[in-house]
């Protein structure tokens, strides 16, 4: 039995191997220790292997999918080896195969995926292995039966696959080590050969996947490197199932116009689908997803991290969710019912493909079917012709309904092989079967009644479980009144169980036709999926339009409880906002104060001075919050918004050390400036804060500097530059397009109060000490940085260096090298100490070693 282990194991040496004995999956070796670990499961040993025992550890059969999922999540791949031959044949052990594997990117059950989110696996082919300048990438969805092309530059891969949320890349063998240093993602990587990772096994597998003699129609000469890695993504598909190909409904050739770009530092910098903590929740989408299906959740999350950038297409669905909201005909919350009931088509019709849908998810489609018809009537008398469309899209042949009616039973078992799946009367033969066992019944109350008229024993039970069959039940009071012809089967605790020749006869006749039953539901199971395959086209298209449909009504909903106001879209690049709100950071508030917002091509850049904690992030971040909303089709978080168009929103907010690829926070800073200044457009929108803060304040300052002009002048896009610096605050005299504007702060006696109210014009001062005095520093460290404050600036009006940075004459040298002038005296500095002595506020203590201090400081003056 080892050996035939071991020979498996061989075939699948990076997967764990879970090899069925018995009513377990087993498993041996290391992938016994780091399945005890990932599972907390029981690790122990059996037998000898080299003189040491064997690691090994296991699951139940009847569990295997829970364990299954936890295994998937934590990125493994799971090979799964099942009996295949008959036991008790032959003289070795029973035949084994690999039937199928599990990988996070080819998943398709519903036990082990989330319902709420792809899964999706991508394949990348590189043009050129050495100096690669582009990519093809290929994304699968299994569950859903699409393919995805997009040819890009290599420089952009990484952010594509951040927006897609890929579940697993595959690679060829000598693209490994340069894509390796380029992803950022967190999915696994596997590298399969080269050779298939070309367009012509790309067509072969294309062709066959979608059972069509030519491509022809779609457009693939847009996309020829992706043409190269779908070959290997669906080889690869074919692969973990065993051999079996898996059928594509649609292919998509993607453009780089379809959607507004962000990369995956934009993402996580707005919290768009997680926190920066990498929490589910607060974020936009945990905010705006109150979808009733899991297709809505999945689709809206798509519109969230790739916008679509069609203003037509958004202004359609504007009127849709105005129309939800207002038009009395079709009432949201009564759409939201129908799709209360639905299940997931997509899905559903994708398993019904693949032959590994489940019995109750095809009672779920029964029910769907049910209540389509009610719902596109509804959807028909809207005025909106999108919501009209979508009604359409939900007109399914009833035939097919029908056929599930009669075949499928009202609550039929959650696997196959329990039985009880097909519907009563749906198959003679079956029918004749179950009526041996439902007889079965009668004839064991009957023998109950005999046996213990015979042996005396009122506690006498004849009863059956699928462990041990069929079998007469004595407790051990009565043991000694058995009869003769009563064969022990089982002892317990408290009870005897025993078989009979009359019992015996009736099990073996009994079980014969619960196989034989369980074989023909099977063989029915199987022609109903066969029968089921002309209307899986029908099922995709009213499973998208449900989807589209559930998250219309989830943005009218979320427009009635957050108090959000529809967009306005115009021609010319411009960005205002009245009366802004960040969604996400108002829900965890009392109260928000709303700011206005203009940018356009006239007044282009903002320069955003304040204090820290002033709200200068939040404000910044509502901005792009409300463009990522416009466009994904959902009103925004304002009392007013006009939009121009947008081709691409990108930040710098924050930076921490990259240790795993050895870049310090400075280094992550400018990497995610030059992405910015090197794809930024007059129709992009920009958010830079505070940038240049891990070096030299001359160097950072000199950056800044740099970086904000060459937003202003070249790029010309719509900017918020937030900064400490407040030299940036002369941008506005140098530029027309450039204004400055401030988050307000009134002082209240030596305390700070943030108004978080943005108004023209330059910031005081930065307010720093007054953040880190409420952050909890030392009294005693806080008046020594008011000291330092005083003298540092004091100082600085005597420098000529960076008091005026902008009009220093850079090649004579002396704008930022000239030495200090004017070095306070040893008697001023011992003035300022005292003048600065807060008296009121020293303990006993305090002031003993504070006169000690300065008693010290007179006699080195002395």
């Amino acid at each position: 039995m080892m050996q035939q282990y071991l020979a498996l194991k061989s075939e699948h040496p990076d997967h764990l191997l879970l090899y069925r004995m018995g009513d377990f999956y087993e498993l041996f070796y290391e992938d016994a220790r780091r399945a005890a670990k990932l599972l907390d499961i029981t690790l122990t040993a059996r037998g000898e292997s080299a003189g040491a025992p064997i690691p090994m550890a296991g699951v139940p059969f009847h569990a295997l999918d829970s364990y299954l999922a936890r295994l998937v999540r934590a990125g493994e791949t799971v090979a799964i080896a099942e009996q295949v031959g008959t036991p008790g044949l032959g003289k070795g052990p029973v035949e084994r195969r690999v039937t199928r594997i599990v990988t996070p990117g080819t998943v398709t059950d519903s036990t082990l995926v989330d319902p709420r989110r792809e899964t999706l696996l991508a394949a990348v082919a590189l043009a050129d292995h050495g100096a690669a300048t582009q990519a093809g990438v290929a994304l699968v969805n299994p569950s859903a039966g699409t393919v995805v092309l997009r040819d890009l530059p290599v420089v952009q891969l990484a952010a594509y696959l951040a927006r897609k949320g890929v579940a697993e890349i595959i690679h060829g063998e000598l693209a490994t080590a340069s894509l390796r240093s380029q992803l950022g993602v967190d999915a696994p990587l596997r590298s399969r050969p080269d050779y298939e990772f070309t367009p012509q096994r790309g067509s072969a597998e294309l062709t066959e996947a979608l059972a069509t003699a030519t491509l022809g129609h779609l457009d693939l000469d847009r996309a020829p490197q992706a043409m190269a890695a779908v070959g290997a993504a669906l080889a690869f598909v074919r692969l973990v199932n065993g051999g079996t190909r898996l059928p594509i409904a649609t292919v998509t050739v993607e453009r780089a116009s379809d959607s507004i770009e962000m990369d995956a530092a934009t993402l996580r910098n707005l919290e768009i689908v997680q926190t920066l903590s990498g929490e589910p929740a607060p974020t936009l989408l945990s905010m705006l997803d109150h979808c009733e299906t899991a297709a809505g959740s999945r689709l809206l999350r798509a519109r969230l991290t790739e916008p679509p950038r069609a203003v037509a297409m958004a202004q359609k669905r504007h009127d849709a969710v105005s129309a939800l909201g207002t038009d009395p005909s079709v009432p949201y919350l009564r759409v939201r019912e129908f799709l209360r009931e639905a299940s997931d088509l997509e899905r559903i019709a994708g398993r019904i493909a693949m032959a590994s849908v489940r019995p109750r998810e095809l009672a779920g489609l029964r029910s769907t079917l049910t209540v389509l018809p009610d719902l596109a009537a509804l959807l028909a008398t809207s005025e909106d012709a999108l919501l009209r469309e979508l009604g359409g899209a939900l007109t399914v042949t009833p035939q097919w309904r029908d056929l599930l009616a009669r075949a499928v039973a009202e609550e039929p078992a959650l696997a196959l092989r329990d039985g009880g799946v097909i519907a009563a009367g749906y198959d003679a033969d079956l029918d004749e079967l179950r009526a041996i066992q439902t007889d079965s019944g009668t004839f064991l109350a009957a023998l109950e009644t005999r046996e213990r008229e015979r042996t005396g024993i009122p506690t006498l039970r004849v009863e059956y479980n699928r462990v041990s069959g069929f079998f007469i039940e004595v407790t051990q009071s009565y043991a000694n009144q058995v009869p003769a012809d009563y064969k022990r089967r089982q002892t317990l605790k408290n009870v005897e169980r025993y078989l009979t020749p009359e019992l015996k006869t009736f099990e073996d006749k009994a079980l014969a036709a619960n196989d034989r039953a369980l074989a023909r539901e099977r063989q029915l199971f199987d022609d109903l999926l066969q029968r089921l395959q002309p209307a899986l086209d029908g099922f995709r298209r009213a499973g998208a339009a449900l989807a589209e449909l559930d998250v219309l009504a989830n943005f009218a909903e979320r427009a009635d409880a957050m108090a959000l106001r529809r967009p306005c879209f115009v021609s010319s690049p411009c960005l205002e906002l009245s009366g802004a709100r960040h969604p996400v950071i108002e829900s965890l508030v009392d109260q928000f104060i709303a700011n206005d917002l203009r940018l356009d091509s006239k007044r282009s850049c903002v320069i955003l001075t304040g204090p820290n904690m002033g709200g200068k992030s939040t404000y910044m971040r509502q901005a792009a919050l409300a463009v990522i909303m416009a466009y994904a089709g959902c009103f925004v978080a304002a009392t007013q918004a006009t939009l121009g168009p947008i081709d691409r929103v990108l930040t710098r907010i924050g930076a921490s050390d990259d240790l795993a690829s050895g870049r310090s926070t400075f280094m992550v800073e400018m990497t995610e400036a030059a992405a910015i200044l090197h794809r930024a457009t007059p129709n992009s929108l920009v958010i830079v804060d505070e940038i240049g803060r891990g070096t030299s304040t001359f160097d950072g300052l000199a950056l800044a500097t740099a970086i904000a002009r060459r937003l202003i002048s070249k790029a010309q896009s719509l900017t918020l530059f937030a900064t400490h610096y407040f030299e940036l605050t002369e941008l506005a005299n140098d530029f027309a397009t450039c204004v400055n504007q401030h988050v307000s702060v009134i002082e209240h006696g030596d305390r700070v109060v943030f108004l978080h109210e943005v108004k023209a014009g330059p910031a005081s001062r930065s307010y720093g000490i007054d953040v880190a005095k409420l952050a909890g520093l030392p009294a005693e460290v806080i008046r020594d940085a008011r000291r330092e404050l005083e003298r540092l600036e004091r100082e600085r009006t005597h420098v000529s260096a960076q008091g005026d940075l902008f009009a220093a004459d850079v090649t004579s040298g002396d704008a930022l090298t000239a030495p200090i002038q004017g070095e306070s005296s040893p008697i001023s500095r011992f003035v300022d100490d005292m003048a600065a002595l807060d008296v009121d506020d020293l303990s006993p203590r305090e002031a003993h070693a504070k006169l000690a201090e300065l008693v010290d400081s007179a006699r080195q003056i002395s």
